[in-house]
């Protein structure tokens, strides 16, 4: 765990897949095609800490959906890569648009198409319920599956690697005087 915590300290960008990480994998299609997808607003509350503390964060995903376009609006998430069957020259040309190096950035993946991103990040994740080769290819698993938790328990993981997780909870658990 040390190792992994070494490696959370220097990420300024993390990347997460959506289908099975940011969701449960589960799609559902209405009868005129319309297809929705439900998020954790955990995970969107633990993005929202990472990305207020001076981490970017992106999406890169083989599928396009207007539904993720709106979530990752709403969490103020600009790097979003829809339809990207191959992710790594996506990742490659958003790593050199941003300045950053490949050591730091994780990515959260669960499929076997996640694994050429994951073999050059600095910190690669994957999700509790992710494929076994997936699992193989991770410097860390996180605790809970995707859309149950998983992008919580990263987010978590990077801001207690880099000293700031203790005083984000402060803010909450001193807010305000307990009832007797």
């Amino acid at each position: 765990m040390q190792d992994v915590l070494e490696r959370a300290k220097h990420i300024r960008l993390v990347i997460f897949d959506v289908d099975g990480v940011l969701t449960d994998g589960s799609l559902y299609l209405g009868d005129d095609g319309q297809e929705y997808k439900a998020f954790n607003s955990r995970d969107g509350h633990g993005m929202a800490m990472l990305r207020d503390s001076g981490v970017t964060l992106a999406v890169i995903t083989g599928r396009r959906s207007e539904v993720v376009r709106i979530r990752m609006q709403s969490l103020g998430i600009e790097h979003v890569h829809q339809g990207c069957r191959d992710k790594l020259p996506v990742f490659i040309e958003l790593a050199a648009e941003l300045g950053i190096e490949y050591r730091q950035v994780a990515y959260a993946g669960d499929d076997l198409m996640d694994i050429p991103v994951m073999r050059r990040v600095g910190l690669a994740v994957a999700v509790a319920d992710a494929h076994p080769v997936v699992r193989e290819n991770a410097h860390w698993c996180t605790p809970s599956p995707g859309g149950r938790g998983a992008a919580r328990d990263l987010c978590e993981l990077i801001l207690r690697a880099q000293g700031k997780l203790d005083g984000l909870l402060a803010v909450y658990v001193g807010a305000g005087d307990a009832v007797p």
